[in-house]
């Protein structure tokens, strides 16, 4: 198992937590290679973990623009787009919570820290995904989604997506306020730029070089020690 660590050794206290969506607070990563399997696997390719690094934190149209370049599929883009989300529809909706997440939502919004979550999925790509559990999501001040906000003019890792989710807190937070939880490279890059704290869980296959720019890597949201940020710690 990944050890819990720390790439920084000094701390800021936040006021506010900004959450990144997919394989961090559900499991829809595994659902997602299961459906990019489904479309690629009938051209004879295949979704493995190199050419899933590389999309990892894009929008729908940008990893569908590179995975038909990478894969080399004789479809366009477009197409690929169509396929992947009738696959998408079909299996998106069985995500469950990832380990101590719902339990890390409902600590923070107890305790009155404003929460948000900045994804670079589509608002109906959002929906279908967290469907079942509204009642946890709500709790969320609002939801950012780059795949279809027109303030989000760049994905990650570009910081756009962060700087518009702090702006939309009631009380618009300096960035250095804000901490965030992520699960790719892509994404800790843009918080980073952001100028935000970044509590990075990435996935097992993620190389130690990878998690360099994390303020903290865990292995699971279980372990995480809100108290070094200032916030009141989980029970």
């Amino acid at each position: 198992m990944r050890p819990v660590s720390s790439t920084k050794n000094a701390f800021l206290k936040v006021t506010h937590v900004i959450f990144d969506l997919d394989g961090l607070i559900l499991d829809t990563e595994t659902i997602y290679t299961q459906a990019t399997n489904n479309v690629v696997q009938v051209y004879g390719k295949t979704f493995d973990w190199e050419v899933k690094s590389q999309v990892m934190g894009l929008t729908g149209e940008e990893a569908a623009r590179k995975l038909v370049k990478l894969l080399d599929l004789p479809i366009t883009w477009k197409e690929y787009y169509l396929l992947a989300q009738q696959q998408y529809q079909l299996l998106m909706p069985n995500a469950k919570f990832m380990p101590g997440a719902e339990n890390l939502i409902k600590h923070l919004s107890q305790n009155k820290v404003p929460i948000a979550v900045a994804t670079s999925s589509s608002k109906d790509s959002a929906n279908l995904k967290t469907a079942k559990y509204k009642d946890t999501f709500n709790l969320f001040s609002h939801i950012v989604t780059g795949g279809s906000d027109p303030e989000v003019k760049h994905g990650k890792p570009s910081p756009d997506i962060f700087l518009v989710c702090a702006s939309r807190f009631a009380d618009s937070p300096d960035p250095q306020k804000c901490l965030v939880f992520e699960d790719a490279p892509n994404g800790v890059l843009a918080a980073t730029e952001a100028g935000m704290q970044c509590v990075m869980v990435p996935d097992e296959h993620i190389t130690t070089e990878q998690t360099r720019q994390a303020t903290q890597v865990l292995k699971s949201l279980t372990d995480v020690k809100l108290e070094l940020f200032g916030l009141p710690p989980l029970k």
